[in-house]
């Protein structure tokens, strides 16, 4: 069974036990969330989808760490003008292990 959730803007197709990281969420380390942004339920009796989430639906997860990916970098420059500028960025992420889906 699995599930199709939508978190800080973005979907991700989720299954119990699987391990996903997702725009940084307001929650303690080591609790449980309950994300009830349920687009689509798939089991054996079928998928169902919502309009546009599923009524009832719900995962439940539990948060394992709060913290910033790789740093990357970027560059900005505009030729002929001796203008350039170097930018470092950090996208905070919240670690998120599925322990059921809730159809």
């Amino acid at each position: 069974m699995y599930a199709i959730i939508e978190t800080g803007g973005k979907q991700y197709k989720v299954e119990v036990g699987d391990t996903v990281y997702v725009e940084k969420l307001n929650a303690e380390n080591d609790s449980e969330i309950v994300i009830d942004k349920v687009i689509a339920v798939a089991g054996d009796a079928g998928i169902t989808t919502g309009a546009p989430y599923v009524e009832g639906a719900s995962v439940t997860a539990k948060v394992l760490k709060t913290d910033k990916a790789k740093k990357i970098t970027v560059m900005t420059y505009k030729p002929k003008k001796n203008e350039k500028r170097k930018l470092g960025h950090r996208q905070p992420y919240t670690k998120l292990e599925i322990t059921a889906v809730n159809a």
